[in-house]
């Protein structure tokens, strides 16, 4: 084989490979993006401690 078709087989290969593992890395970007902004939700939901001026400890709210 003459070498400049093995380079134009080893570029087309790399190209190949670089789009793969673009599309790979957005696809894993936006899979945790979904993951955060479901997680931001679910902090909202979980009560924060308030003080007890007799002892000073934390403690979660009352209902």
């Amino acid at each position: 084989m003459p070498p400049a078709f093995l380079w134009v087989l080893g570029a087309i290969g790399a190209a190949l490979a670089a789009k793969l593992l673009a599309d790979a890395g957005r696809k894993a970007n936006s899979d945790l993006e979904e993951v955060r902004s479901s997680a931001k939700d679910d902090r909202a939901k979980i009560p924060t401690l308030e003080r007890d001026p007799e002892s000073g400890q934390y403690r979660p709210p009352h209902s």
